[in-house]
């Protein structure tokens, strides 16, 4: 932590750094909008259709926020030049009493200019570890098959448990099949 209470992580291209609820609705409106925006019309299937209005992404960062002083979601932003938000990654937390071992790692977005340079694995990587200094002893995530994304997680060691079709319309609108995967942080 730093003596701002950002938890802060440098790369060599950019910073990652720890959100608190002020600094998610002090973005919302912003580059975290615009950064959901980017990944929404670069094809990424993260629960929004196109074209995802920034007023949408924004409305879905405030609730976030939310979510954060709530202690339900914990939010990392990779920042480069200018503090321009180049990627995001969120942890949800189990939230019922059989549940408190688990998280689910959700929205995790790379802006198109930063993709491809490991960021996303960077960002992944922080929040596993989040993840297990808070005693999170389990993950989950879902991701649509056959996805960039589904390459990124296979790479970081999740294991897939089972593919689901037409769970979730892509951006366009098409149903397409989700893979369920899972990871041990202990």
């Amino acid at each position: 932590m730093t003596d701002t209470g950002i938890e802060t992580v440098k790369t060599d291209r950019c910073v990652v750094e720890r959100l608190d609820p002020a600094q998610i609705r002090a973005q919302a409106a912003g580059g975290l909008a615009r950064l959901l925006v980017d990944a929404v019309d670069g094809g990424a299937s993260i629960g929004f259709l196109a074209p995802l209005e920034e007023a949408e992404a924004a409305s879905w960062w405030r609730a976030a926020a939310e979510e954060a002083e709530r202690g339900v979601r914990d939010v990392w932003a990779a920042y480069g030049p200018g503090r321009r938000p180049l990627g995001a990654v969120t942890l949800v937390r189990g939230d019922k009493a059989n549940a408190r071992h688990r998280g689910e790692i959700a929205r995790l977005v790379v802006h198109r200019e930063a993709r491809g340079r490991g960021l996303g694995a960077r960002l992944l990587a922080t929040a596993e570890a989040a993840a297990a200094e808070a005693g999170l002893t389990l993950l989950v995530l879902d991701t649509e098959t056959g996805s960039p994304a589904e390459r990124l997680y296979r790479a970081a060691g999740w294991t897939p448990a089972g593919v689901i079709p037409d769970y979730a319309a892509d951006p366009s609108g098409v149903l397409r099949p989700t893979t369920l995967y899972y990871k041990r942080t202990a």
